[in-house]
């Protein structure tokens, strides 16, 4: 006889998550043998949810195409796991707090975001899902994933990234260090400098060159003159001209420069760069782009109902459109804006946003007012602050080279301090949870060994 079940504290014999038998442990009626059958291990438990080995296993046999596709050696199995473990952790608590929220991907949206990768690659449906079958990866999967990707995505935007504000100060000082890397370049002036490494040196002897080439960049980025270091220290043929280079159309860049050429800003240097010839130090001179002029500006108003326990989605959805039938019907849009609307900010001025540059606004909140032609009023949406209908009073397009350098800084700024502060909250939820891992340690490995 075999008898299958799970087992959590002071729950035995009840099934924690639906497809997964764990451990056989019941009493057999008396007199009847019994078989124990271990299905699958438990390797971590996050707060009520479970994760097992046979999860984890099919997992890292996704990462590891990837590993290898970047020519990087696998590391060991048991940091493997651990790392792999750690990002299924994360994810687990994400979606758990996700479901709590009520935030959930439709089919819709779903197969609208996997149409645009498939079109980002140039690709229809049925091309994608061949070229990943092909890759080894299941079609099934990768949708899945992708799905899962879209709701920490909404959910971080909800919890984290609506919360960040960015100032005129700070968009001051990134253009003053980062103006240049905002132009898209069409020539670059490189300079150089040469550490070289003779062939079939010593180990000793590389390190030397490693050493001396990491000295230089300190020096350089200490205030040194370039031209002055490579003139003294330069192993390259231009050594006597500074290490100058000259202009490059971007196209046209030596391999080993590419990088640098696209992303260091006017008058920095790369690290030091090995090559079969030695150790290479990069500096960006000059350049020449042109950053974009044109950019559509929308004067838009709304109003917002936010949900909470006793407003739900239905509620605020039909409140909406009554609203919006009153101002169809004839009613005063920044009327209705001041009495109904939850932001408050905009209620005072009637719903009025002013005017909106793209990006300003959560994604949701841009592809609704996007479809509106001035005087329309959009139905009822969703974005992470609630329910909205917003009416599009009118578009400018604004030729100003300055703004649009201004609206791409705030847009960088903007994303450097998501990511920190998404770090900062997954850490959070982290330390917050229960989790308890079991893979084997270090030790209890070399004991059964």
């Amino acid at each position: 006889m075999v008898i299958k079940w799970t087992k959590d504290a002071g729950q035995q014999g009840f099934l924690i998550r639906g497809p997964w038998v764990l451990l056989v442990c019941l009493l057999a009626p008396a007199g009847a043998p019994m078989a124990v059958e271990e299905l699958d291990s438990i390797v971590a438990v996050v707060n009520k949810d479970v994760i097992v080995q046979s999860e984890l296993e099919h997992q890292i046999s996704l990462v590891i195409p990837e590993i290898k596709a970047r020519g990087t050696a696998l590391p060991p199995r048991a940091d493997l796991d651990r790392q792999v473990l750690e990002r299924m952790i994360l994810k687990r608590l994400q979606l758990q707090k996700a479901e709590e929220l009520g935030i959930v991907i439709d089919d819709a949206v779903l197969t609208e975001a996997i149409s645009k990768i498939a079109a980002r690659n140039g690709m229809t449906l049925e091309e994608l899902q061949a070229a990943l079958e092909s890759g080894g990866m299941s079609f099934d999967d990768f949708v899945e994933d992708t799905r899962l990707q879209l709701v920490t995505t909404r959910l971080q935007a909800q919890e984290v990234v609506k919360n960040i504000q960015v100032t005129d100060q700070e968009i001051d000082r990134f253009l003053e260090r980062n103006s240049s890397r905002l132009i898209e370049r069409t020539d670059v002036r490189l300079s150089h400098i040469l550490v070289a490494v003779p062939e079939g040196s010593s180990p000793e002897v590389v390190k030397k060159a490693e050493t001396k080439a990491k000295d230089l960049v300190g020096r350089l980025r200490a205030g040194a003159d370039f031209a002055q270091v490579a003139i003294r220290f330069s192993d390259g043929r231009q050594a006597l001209e500074g290490g100058d280079l000259g202009w490059f159309p971007i196209g046209q860049v030596p391999s080993l420069a590419q990088e640098p050429a696209r992303t260091l800003a006017k008058g920095e240097v790369s690290e030091p760069l090995r090559s079969p010839s030695g150790y290479h130090i990069i500096k960006l001179t000059d350049l020449k782009g042109s950053a974009p002029e044109m950019v559509t500006q929308t004067n838009a108003r709304h109003i917002l109902i936010r949900t909470n326990e006793i407003v739900s989605d239905d509620d605020a959805k039909t409140r909406l459109k009554q609203l919006r039938m009153r101002i169809l019907g004839g009613d005063d849009f920044a009327t209705l804006a001041r009495s109904h609307s939850d932001d408050t900010g905009s209620a005072l001025k009637g719903g009025d946003l002013g005017w909106i540059n793209p990006g300003d606004t959560v994604p949701e909140f841009e592809k609704a007012m996007s479809t509106l032609q001035p005087g329309q009023i959009s139905e009822p949406f969703k974005s992470p602050f609630g329910w909205h209908i917003i009416q599009v009073v009118e578009r400018r397009t604004q030729d100003t080279t300055d703004e649009v350098m201004r609206l791409k800084a705030r847009e960088a700024v903007r994303a450097r301090k998501a990511d920190e502060a998404i770090e900062l909250w997954l850490r959070q939820i982290r330390e917050e949870a229960y989790v308890e891992v079991r893979l084997p340690s270090a030790e209890d490995e070399k004991g059964e060994e």
